[in-house]
């Protein structure tokens, strides 16, 4: 539901703060009150601004999960089909799931983490993660220049892109702490089924089954 996401009631909350500004601003200029008038005029302007911003950060944020400990990203299996090729079966936690026939040997996996000041911690934003990129990866670097790549994208389309958001716009960085990459990756010459994770510190792959990371 849109009322269970935070961001989008902080947004609404102060769309309503405006429209009730606006109302006492034409009052005021029925009643030829121009400081008052002009001064709920701007206040009404201030709402509808912080409105806005709330709400393009929530279009922005689309697809990134809150994160407040280590987390399961996805559950992965994969199945060597031939020489330095394997397919990966993503199954995420919402219950999508996803298939890609990759070169290398090794499953790599990259994703965006976003860590928020405590004062946006107040309205909702937390650290924050999403799964970014999947690709195959060679165990010797000439073979990364002269072999075959595959790579492909794990995110959400969204209309705004939160990095690019933080760069056309400053204030953003008055609630955003970090923003960063994190990857990480493992063999693929056998059948397996590994448990992506992922924390504060970035992301992790388990064989299904084991504590210890690989």
């Amino acid at each position: 539901m849109i009322l269970s996401n935070p961001l989008i009631v902080v947004a609404m909350s102060f769309a309503l703060l405006s429209l009730a500004f606006l109302t006492m601003a034409f009052v005021g200029l029925k009643k030829r009150k121009v400081f008052g008038t002009t001064l709920n005029f701007v206040v009404t302007l201030l709402m509808l601004s912080i409105s806005a911003l709330f709400g393009t950060i929530s279009i922005a944020t689309q697809g990134y999960q809150a994160l407040t400990r280590e987390e399961l990203a996805a559950i992965v299996k994969v199945e060597p089909i031939g020489e330095q090729r394997f397919m990966a079966r993503f199954s995420m936690p919402d219950g999508r799931e996803k298939v890609f026939s990759l070169a290398g040997d090794q499953l790599y996996i990259d994703a965006h983490i976003l860590k928020w000041k405590p004062l946006a911690n107040i309205f909702g934003l937390h650290t924050s993660y999403e799964l970014d990129r999947v690709a195959g990866r060679y165990a010797l670097l000439n073979d990364e220049t002269i072999k075959v790549r595959t790579m492909y994208s794990l995110s959400q389309d969204k209309p705004l892109d939160m990095p690019d958001l933080r760069r056309r716009f400053a204030i953003i960085s008055l609630l955003l702490d970090a923003e960063y990459g994190s990857a990480t990756f493992i063999n693929s010459n056998s059948t397996e089924e590994f448990r992506v994770m992922v924390s504060t510190s970035g992301l992790l792959i388990r064989k299904a089954g084991k504590e210890t990371s690989q």
